[in-house]
């Protein structure tokens, strides 16, 4: 199976083409004219709400909105960054907001610059979605030599990237009590991963959703076992919890209402993708078709050429 997992990863990679796959793997624009330096900016973490912090993306390529939900007895810190020194980074700032000695990670999904800071919490308690683990053990190392190869800059900050062995792992759902403060780890996948993992923070309704919703950005069907069905089921599941604030893995941090924009989106894109399936076109001809119509139609939305993955995703599921 692990093998199976590899070679339909590097087919999809092949598949995509060069560019494609470089707009679909790479999650927000490239700054103009800036050195690539896809590491976690300090001094920039913002309070969201009475429990949560967020340093934010910036909209730089590699970079995730990093959480940091501190309780009266225990931290989490959600999605620490590309390599050891975004990890850093993001200890650092946990410092100024959080004099805990327990110290939870977790991660919404396998890609290196979510999990891979990590590595700058070696006393912290690792806990992931058994999915999640899963994608780890069949094609993390591999995301993290693909990360490698794209830059001399992630090949220097991904140089003794690994990941940590899991603490806790836990099928479906699990909540932890950082005192005062629940938060709610509940498996959504497979959407953009296998293992998508989504983070509730009830007392303050703030919800990480990991790259199933972000503000104006195209989702992106990065894994082979990437569902369009499967999306829409656990986006409508997020939506019912009615967030008051939603931090999604890249981009502008936002309120509930980009999970009514991701769904209406998704919803659209399945129902054309469906319409010229049935009248015989190609998922290559709907897809490329589907690019440019949805670049039209979203115009302030990144990266519409995702539309061609996510076509791929529907045809395998309505065969």
């Amino acid at each position: 199976m692990k093998h199976g997992i590899r070679f339909a990863l590097f087919a999809l990679l092949a598949a995509l083409g060069t560019q494609a796959a470089a707009q679909v793997f790479n999650t927000t624009r490239s700054p103009q004219g800036d050195k690539e330096w896809p590491v976690v900016k300090e001094g920039i973490t913002v309070k969201v709400s009475p429990h949560v912090y967020a340093i934010p993306s910036e909209s730089v390529p590699g970079v995730p909105n990093v959480g940091i939900i501190v309780g009266s007895k225990a931290t989490i810190i959600i999605d620490p960054g590309m390599g050891r020194l975004s990890g850093e980074a993001v200890a650092r700032e946990m410092a100024k907001v959080s004099k805990n000695t327990e110290v939870y990670v977790v991660t919404t999904h396998l890609h290196p610059e979510h999990t891979t800071g990590e590595l700058a919490f070696p006393n912290a308690k690792i806990i992931r979605a058994a999915a999640e683990q899963k994608d780890i053990d069949e094609a993390g190392m591999q995301w993290v030599n693909i990360f490698r190869k794209r830059s001399p800059e992630r090949a220097e900050i991904l140089k003794d990237a690994t990941f940590r062995k899991a603490d806790e792992i836990f099928d479906k759902e699990k909540t932890v009590d950082l005192g005062g403060v629940r938060v709610r780890m509940m498996y959504v996948g497979p959407a953009h991963t296998l293992g998508d993992t989504a983070f509730y923070v009830e007392e303050d309704k703030v919800l990480f959703p990991g790259d199933l919703a972000m503000k104006e950005i195209f989702p992106a069907f990065a894994m082979p076992q990437s569902s369009m069905r499967s999306w829409l089921v656990s986006l409508e599941m997020l939506e019912r919890l009615k967030p008051a604030h939603v931090i999604g893995s890249h981009g502008d941090l936002a309120d509930g209402s980009i999970l009514g924009a991701n769904l209406e989106l998704l919803r659209t894109l399945q129902a054309r993708a469906l319409a010229l399936k049935a009248e015989g076109k190609s998922a290559e001809a709907t897809g490329k078709l589907l690019a440019a119509e949805f670049k039209t139609k979203y115009p302030k939305w990144d990266q519409p050429v995702r539309a061609i993955s996510a076509v791929e995703a529907i045809y395998r599921e309505n065969p």
